[in-house]
């Protein structure tokens, strides 16, 4: 069975990195503790907002797909993946 692409996440990607890149260079600049909190909390709220584009694509493509082909098992193994998964994250 063939997964959703992804390839269309990669410029939310780079702004996600170049957050990351901004933070670092705020750290060995020493800048206000305050402002480096403001876009940590930025970028993780960008790495939520990808989590959950591809958490989509997921349910709509691979779930759909599993559904689709009728194999109970494939469809429940899915389901076990996506429950495990959320069962680790907060």
């Amino acid at each position: 069975m063939k997964h959703a692409s992804h390839k269309k996440h990669l410029p939310r990607i780079s702004r996600i990195e170049g957050q990351v890149r901004g933070i670092k260079k705020m750290v060995e600049e020493e800048k206000y503790c305050v402002d480096i909190l403001t876009q940590i909390k930025a970028a993780r709220s960008a790495m939520k907002s990808l989590e959950l584009k591809i958490l989509e694509g997921h349910a709509l493509h691979c779930l759909g797909s599993a559904m689709e082909s009728g194999e109970q098992e494939i469809l429940e193994q899915k389901l076990a993946e996506i429950i495990s998964l959320l069962r680790k994250t907060g």
